[in-house]
């Protein structure tokens, strides 16, 4: 991943967080500043200097609060949902936002499944009964889990692990979910169907969605007065995704017989319509309050954190389009970001469509992170903000540029290589040696094999006697030191090509000297600080 400078961090740590991950972070060299209970102003204040924030739910990362973080690259949040965090406006500053997404599923899960029994059989109402001096046996009589069916809204991680353990109760599990197939559901043992249909046919009904604008009132008096009677809700994914006014309707008017609640659409909350309804059980967002849980969030965010502030590639970043560094690729990080840098100051800005093909054993592995070092070193140069993984796709999409990737599993001469090509230009390199050296192979259809400079020359001429001694003498007369040089045979006859790799950026007035030059077609400056 890029390879930011951050041996020695600020961390700002805003909510507890177990301390066993901090203090990995220290141990790393880094300063860990915590400051609990700040609000939302006194954030804005602190932020400055921050290279990291972790937090939990009840911090807002808002798009002010990104705009007064100069400092920072990466936002950790220790736990899964992450509606408290602005990610588009995190992804415009090139801030990387990263969760831990499964430190908390086992006890998520769990949670579910206990306010599951705990509607089944009534146990708070009837423990309050007899700890306040009744014995009201009658009164309190539940139900069986067996044999009844548990509808289960959304069977992501959390989801499936609520109905691998129902089914060992012997209940009928089905679910709605747009985005599992219908097989992928039936592995599980689960039957997937339309949210009004598992409505209609549920004794249980538990949620497990991402809050999204999509998700805001899934369930509210249309789906309420279509459930089958005596139908229970159990809610412990995010509260809103629940209508809480149009549930207490639901209750009163006798379409729901009851709810297990961990989350609340304002929290924390002491006082709801929700809490006098004797049929309603409600816990103060326990879903991942267990020590397990928090340890493995700490740890998780830590982690993820340490390799940010490392440039390491960090594989629960929500806001880069690449999952997946295997070891095979990820020597080729530099390269593909090295390569979309002497691409820009070949075509002179950026073009409008460009091809990447991987060949070779890249071919067999995700590539994406590849295709975004080239990017973000294609666009660092001619982009006035920051380029980072995190905003390269976005910039590009900005400029009008389209990317497409291509594979292939022959690389020819080269166990693998790396081309880019627009309509204009083209552009190729390799790993060379034991070190795994860079060298260019390939430029504008002309076959050489140099290792990349910062500031080289790129001259395309006609193929006869006597060019290179005409461009050296050029750049000798205005005092240029020649580092490196290699010429390149057309793959059509006609025209040859010289990389010059000099010490210092040649000058304009140097370059439009070559340019007026009998012979010479083009000349391309590649300055790998401008790429001018």
């Amino acid at each position: 991943m890029e390879k930011a400078q951050y041996c020695v961090a600020r961390i700002l740590v805003t909510e507890e967080i177990a301390d066993a991950g901090l203090e990995g972070l220290r141990q790393a060299g880094h300063t860990v500043d915590i400051q609990l209970g700040l609000t939302p102003e006194q954030l804005i204040a602190t932020i400055p200097g921050a290279h990291a924030l972790i937090i939990r739910s009840a911090t807002f990362v808002t798009a002010e609060l990104l705009d007064a973080a100069t400092d920072l690259v990466v936002v950790g949040r220790a736990g899964i949902g992450l509606d408290n965090v602005d990610v588009p406006a995190a992804t415009r500053k090139g801030v990387m936002v990263c969760n831990a997404p499964q430190s908390n599923v086992v006890s998520a899960a769990e949670q579910a499944i206990a306010l599951l029994m705990a509607q089944a059989r009534n146990i708070p109402q009837a423990h309050r009964a007899l700890v306040e001096g009744r014995w009201e046996r009658s009164k309190w009589e539940g139900v069986e889990l067996f044999e009844k069916t548990l509808g289960i809204v959304g069977i992501g991680r959390v989801g499936k692990l609520v109905a691998t353990r129902m089914l060992a109760f012997g209940m009928r599990v089905v679910a709605y979910d747009p985005f599992v197939t219908a097989e992928r559901a039936r592995q599980m043992g689960v039957e997937l169907m339309t949210l009004e249909a598992l409505m209609g046919c549920s004794d249980f009904v538990s949620v497990h969605l991402p809050k999204t604008k999509e998700t805001i009132g899934l369930l509210g008096k249309d789906m309420f007065s279509i459930a089958k009677p005596g139908q229970r809700i159990i809610n412990t994914a995010r509260g809103g995704i629940v209508d809480e006014d149009a549930l207490v309707w639901a209750i009163e008017n006798g379409y729901v017989a009851g709810a297990g609640l961990d989350v609340f659409n304002v929290e924390p909350t002491t006082s709801s319509p929700l809490f006098s309804l004797p049929t309603v059980v409600v816990t103060p967002h326990l879903g991942a309050s267990t020590k397990e849980a928090q340890d493995k969030a700490g740890d998780t965010i830590a982690e993820q954190i340490q390799l940010a502030l490392a440039g390491d590639f960090v594989p629960f970043a929500v806001n880069i389009d690449a999952t997946e560094l295997a070891e095979t690729v990820k020597p080729y990080l530099g390269l593909a970001e090295h390569l979309g840098r002497i691409f820009t100051g070949l075509c002179g800005a950026i073009p409008t469509n460009i091809s990447i093909a991987y060949a070779g054993e890249l071919a067999d592995y995700d590539t994406r992170i590849l295709t975004l070092a080239a990017l973000k070193g294609l666009l660092g140069p001619v982009v006035s903000d920051s380029v980072s993984y995190v905003n390269a796709p976005q910039f590009a999409a900005e400029r009008g540029l389209t990317v497409s990737e291509t594979k292939t599993g022959e690389a020819q001469d080269f166990v693998n290589l790396i081309t880019i090509r627009s309509a204009e230009h083209s552009l190729a390199g390799v790993l060379f040696g034991r070190r795994g050296e860079a060298r260019l192979v390939m430029v504008d259809e002309h076959d050489l094999f140099i290792p990349p400079s910062q500031f080289m020359l790129v001259v395309r001429n006609d193929d006869r006697p006597g060019m290179v001694g005409t461009v050296g003498t050029a750049l000798g007369n205005a005092g240029y030191n020649i580092e490196n040089h290699m010429t390149g045979k057309s793959r059509q006859a006609g025209t040859a090509l010289m990389i010059i790799c000099t010490a210092r950026s040649v000058e304009l007035e140097v370059v439009d000297q070559l340019r007026r030059t009998p012979g010479i077609v083009s000349v391309h400056v590649i300055d790998c600080e401008t790429c001018r």
